[in-house]
């Protein structure tokens, strides 16, 4: 079990899952928020059936599968529905993440959160690592990849923490405005630092 947890983050855009599979072409375990989240509400789940009963069955697709377009809607118009659906996945998601995090066999793991600082998931880590880029370049690349407009990308960086104030609660950070080289070379120069302090902290238990 690796014992020394880092959380990897950044805004929408940033580059987190290029960054955490360099990380994991280096024989790093990954553990995904993003696709916990969306195991902990596949059919047949707890979580898909709690929010069946407090949303209604409309909330589901034909194939049974939660429909996510008309639950954001949703949760977006009201504040005290997206604080519920919180407080019902948010543990959910923290428990499944962590008991990932002890099956993993790699030096250490990362767990890759992209609010991982506005659900207080940083307080589960031992470090954290931010994947920087400017605001303008997050807007820009988004649209482009996910074939959707600036003006809605700009409102999603908007509901996301400032970037100053991830730079802030960061241990570590990574620019990347760069070519894949550049970034390529501060992940080999992260990870020999995080095989060193996972080295350390397990000499230390």
């Amino acid at each position: 079990m690796a014992s020394y947890l880092l959380g990897l983050t950044g805004g929408i855009g940033s580059g987190k899952t290029t960054v955490a599979n360099l990380f994991q072409a280096r024989g790093i375990n990954l553990v995904d928020a993003d696709i916990i989240a969306r195991e902990v509400v596949e059919p047949g789940s707890e979580g898909l059936q709690a929010i069946t009963e407090h949303f209604g069955v409309s909330i589901l697709q034909a194939d049974g599968t939660l429909d996510r377009a008309k639950l954001r809607e949703q949760i977006f118009a009201d504040d005290n529905k997206r604080l519920w659906l919180n407080n019902l996945l948010h543990p959910m998601i923290r428990n499944t993440m962590l008991a990932s995090a002890q099956k993993a066999e790699s030096a250490y793991v990362i767990m890759v959160v992209p609010l991982l600082f506005e659900n207080g998931l940083d307080r589960l880590v031992d470090r954290t690592l931010v994947v920087d880029i400017s605001p303008e370049l997050q807007i820009n690349r988004t649209a482009k990849r996910d074939n959707v407009s600036e003006v809605q990308v700009a409102s999603i960086v908007a509901s996301q923490i400032s970037r100053e104030q991830r730079l802030a609660r960061a241990n570590d950070i990574i620019d990347n405005r760069g070519v894949m080289a550049e970034l390529d070379a501060q992940v080999e120069h992260l990870h020999q630092k995080y095989l060193a302090l996972a080295a350390s902290k397990t000499k230390n238990e």
